[in-house]
């Protein structure tokens, strides 16, 4: 079994999770976008949902997203894609991620990772969350083999059109009731910039 072979019900029999949904984040304030990204935005939002691949909405939409967030956060941030974050096969846990963010600012290695980041199959948001929340229990245990204490890990779920954001703190996910679309993409960059946040005032 893999991240991508998890069920809600695997979720709570394998992993011994609780499962809930409530409205997280709206309250959290957006964040500007800048000038560049809008730019990139104009043109490759239409090219990405045209297209209409995974590909290409990661490359096109997602990616500049994320390195938006990173120069936000003066490169404080690590980013990762495509990489393989195997953590207890017997468990499942294990497979390739789509993007993890991790709050080291080391590139060259893979530490602390804080937001996982799924791209959802056959643009089916909701059949992406329980791989996103298999990837989030991975990222835990890590950081506790790796001695770094995180209270929360978060997740993120996304067709590049529309994003839908989750955390897990020890045993408990919590599911945002809300579905975000990236022509509010400054309220996307505020939640993920408020995740991203958090995490550093804890440490």
């Amino acid at each position: 079994m893999a991240y991508s072979d998890f069920t809600f019900e695997k979720l709570e029999s394998v992993l011994q999770l609780t499962i809930a949904e409530a409205d997280l984040y709206s309250s959290v304030q957006p964040l500007e976008v800048s000038q560049v990204l809008a730019e990139v935005f104009k043109e490759n939002i239409p090219l990405g949902l045209a297209i209409n691949t995974e590909k290409a909405r990661s490359e096109l939409i997602i990616a500049p997203l994320l390195v938006e967030l990173r120069k936000i956060l003066n490169h404080k941030i690590s980013l990762f894609s495509g990489i393989e974050f195997n953590v207890d096969a017997q468990k499942g846990l294990n497979g390739t991620c789509d993007f993890l963010v991790s709050v080291s600012p080391t590139q060259i290695l893979f530490t602390a990772p804080v937001i996982q980041i799924v791209e959802a199959k056959n643009e089916n948001i909701k059949g992406g969350i329980p791989q996103c929340i298999a990837e989030m229990c991975a990222a835990q245990i890590f950081n506790q083999q790796k001695k770094f204490l995180l209270p929360t890990i978060y997740g993120v779920v996304t067709i590049g059109s529309s994003w839908r954001f989750m955390e897990l703190k020890r045993n408990k996910v919590t599911i945002d009731s809300m579905e975000y679309f990236i022509d509010n993409a400054a309220k996307i960059l505020g939640i993920l910039h408020y995740m991203v946040k958090s995490t550093l005032n804890s440490l």
